[in-house]
Formats: C-alpha cells, structure tokens, sequence
C-alpha cells in the first residue's frame, strides 16, 4: 500500500478557451473540475495501475468536500482531516494553440491542532504500508521542517519514504535521508546552490 500525503490539496478548474485576451471577456468552451495536488496525483496514478493507495490530506469548506468526492469517485480511498479554512481553488486556462496559464491559489492556513491532527492522520493510516508518498508545497502555518519531521517519523515506523517538494522544505528534509526524491533540475540547482550541468 502506498500512502500519499498531499498538504496542500487543490480543487482544480480546468477552463479552455479559444484565446487569452487581458482585459476582454473571454468565453470558455469547455470546463473540467479535478482533485489537485502532487500527492493526490500520485494516488490517481496508484489507484489506476491497480494497487491500493490512501490519500491523506487537510480539507475544508465546499472545495474540499469537492475533493473528497471527486476521489471517491475515482475509488481512490480518502483520509481526510477537516480544516477551518476551505481548501484552494487553483484555476487554469487552456488556449487553442496549446498555451496553459495557470493561477494558483495559496490555500488555507493549518493552525497547530490542525498541523497535529494532520501528521496523527499519516501515523495512524500508514500503519503497514510500504511507502510514504509525501508531495507537494506546504501550506501557510507549517514551518519548513514540516516533511523533515515525517521522514524522520516513518524512518522511525520502518516505513520508506518518498519525497517531492522545492524549496526550504526539501532542504530540510534532506538532511533526515527519504529514501527517494525527485527534484526537477530547477529544485535540484536551488537545493545545490549552484547552477548544474546536464551529463551526457
């Protein structure tokens, strides 16, 4: 089993358009809603190659009920933990020649409760698994070291981990060994400190 943990879930509206014109009205010609995240990605992609996958993920308000259902119907097993704050709306704009703009929305600040309950969640379901999927930006209100102190917790359960974020955050985590990561060649130059030559 493979448990994804995604802090900062998304409701994503996919709008396609003819073309982009600042300051007109641009009317859309079709329109997709989708659950969002680097970790719920991951358990779509799971849960479609036929294993089992839970997705752990804070959830609040209209958008995050959204997500949950959206999930569920995809048979993707959900273990959410409610939020105050309502999940963000990301928001993204498909030209006809291939152009996509996309707005991404901060999301919902965790409070410490919130924090707590959320890395009580991935304890408890992760119980057995044989990864930790941990992905994505981290939300207002966790503090860098966030993912750090999930590797060193599923290192400490015996459970390997895998980790995709930027940043700070991956800095921190690097130091407690995930066992995967994956940068791309922007976050891996970022987290060096230097620019980086492609081999081969």
């Amino acid at each position: 089993m493979i448990v994804t943990v995604t802090p900062n879930p998304s409701l994503d509206r996919t709008y396609e358009v003819p073309a982009l014109d600042r300051g007109e009205v641009v009317r859309a010609t079709g329109e997709r809603v989708d659950p969002g995240g680097k970790g719920v990605n991951v358990s779509r992609a799971v849960a479609a190659a036929g294993r089992r996958t839970v997705a752990v993920l804070p959830l609040g308000g209209a958008p995050g009920a959204l997500v949950a259902d959206l999930l569920d119907a995809q048979g993707i097993e959900v273990a959410p933990v409610p939020v105050a704050g309502a999940t963000r709306s990301n928001i993204a704009l498909a030209e006809a020649d291939g152009v996509l703009t996309k707005i991404n929305a901060p999301g919902p600040e965790l409070t410490a409760a919130e924090q707590e309950a959320l890395l009580e969640t991935v304890r408890r379901r992760s119980r057995g698994a044989d990864w930790i999927a941990c992905c994505g930006s981290l939300p207002r209100g966790l503090a860098p070291s966030w993912y750090a102190d999930l590797v060193a917790r599923a290192h400490t359960a015996g459970v390997r981990i895998a980790l995709d974020t930027s940043g700070p955050a991956l800095l921190a985590a690097l130091r407690e060994g995930p066992d995967i990561v994956k940068p791309n060649a922007e976050e891996l130059a970022q987290a060096a400190g230097r620019p980086l030559a492609t081999v081969g």
